[in-house]
């Protein structure tokens, strides 16, 4: 399922949360309209499911709920901007906290269900909204193999199974799938099926996530780059491309690729995030991809940072690191 263009963007926590009993904000119009003005095209919106399912009745949706997210996407489409509803909590399964979870969605049928059953209620609902405006990103980042008894085969059926009951209701929707191992690894297992996969720009991780509370990987590694010593060797602009090859392999076979996620938290010094990202914005250009970077504002974005030594400028009523923004603006 080609895309006409490479899409360009951010994503946007706007109606995902760790938080009980909190309703969607509104669309941030601002944001939208600064990414319109600025030739960007692409928003990914993760979502949870508990925003409109109470109790784990996965099969009775509160559809009033739905009705904001009617409103997000009516604000991308009047503003020329792709909408990706991506499920960043899904029945059954987060990367984040997965462990509050009543359900096990690799081995629990009810959780398969749920799943399937609420895609296909989204389907339902948008099919009438074309492709061009709108995407389904189904399940952010599957665990690692075998964590959660989660294994090639159980992804694969799930996923299967998800599209199938999507397809059956709006056959022409685009539909996304992260890699496993947290979106890092890819899955030719699914080549064959008429999907977007989306990969993820967090390699090296102790550059991208250096100094991270809620990942300590990156303990007793420096945040150096060209250089350092992740996974065994020293990491460059040769590195990252070596790294993609699984994923040109599955595009090679007819399928896009896309960066679902990307960022550089701000304990990483700026110079060093500054040439880690540079190299990354030249491969994904060189091969033709999109990316949407996690996120807008915030310590991973481009605005509102926080970062010592940056360039920053007021750019729209933004305070907007002008050097990284060049980088990453279509």
């Amino acid at each position: 399922m080609a895309q006409s263009q490479p899409w360009i963007g951010f994503n946007f926590q706007w109606i995902v949360s760790w938080e009980p009993n909190r309703s969607p904000d509104p669309a941030d119009l601002k944001a939208l309209d600064f990414l319109a003005k600025h030739g960007f095209n692409f928003v990914r919106i993760p979502t949870d499911y508990r925003f409109w399912t109470k109790d784990y009745e996965y099969l009775k949706p509160d559809e009033r709920v739905f009705e904001h997210i009617d409103g997000y996407l009516k604000e991308c489409q009047e503003r020329g901007l792709h909408m990706s509803l991506n499920m960043h909590r899904v029945p059954g399964y987060c990367i984040n906290r997965p462990d509050i979870e009543k359900h096990n969605l690799w081995q629990d049928e009810v959780a398969q269900q749920g799943l399937a059953y609420q895609w296909a209620n989204f389907a339902q609902r948008y099919a009438g909204v074309p492709g061009s405006e709108l995407s389904f990103d189904l399940i952010n980042e599957p665990p690692d193999i075998g964590q959660f008894g989660m294994t090639r085969d159980v992804h694969q059926s799930v996923i299967r199974r998800v599209v199938q009951s999507i397809r059956s209701i709006d056959p022409q929707r685009p539909v996304i799938i992260d890699g496993l191992e947290g979106g890092h690894i890819a899955v030719p297992e699914l080549a064959d099926l008429d999907v977007i996969h989306a990969t993820r720009g967090y390699q090296p991780m102790p550059v991208s996530h250096q100094g991270a509370s809620w990942w300590d990987g990156w303990k007793g590694y420096d945040a150096v780059y060209p250089g350092g010593d992740w996974w065994g060797h020293p990491w460059d602009r040769d590195a990252l491309i070596e790294w993609y090859r699984p994923w040109r392999d599955v595009e090679a076979q007819g399928r896009t690729i896309h960066i679902g996620e990307f960022g550089c938290y701000n304990m990483t010094p700026q110079d060093v995030a500054l040439r880690w990202l540079g190299d990354l914005s030249s491969v994904w250009r060189e091969f033709g991809w999109g990316w949407g970077m996690w996120n807008f504002e915030g310590p991973f974005g481009i605005i509102n940072h926080g970062r010592e030594g940056a360039r920053i400028e007021t750019i729209d009523g933004y305070q907007v690191d002008r050097d990284m923004f060049e980088l990453f603006k279509p």
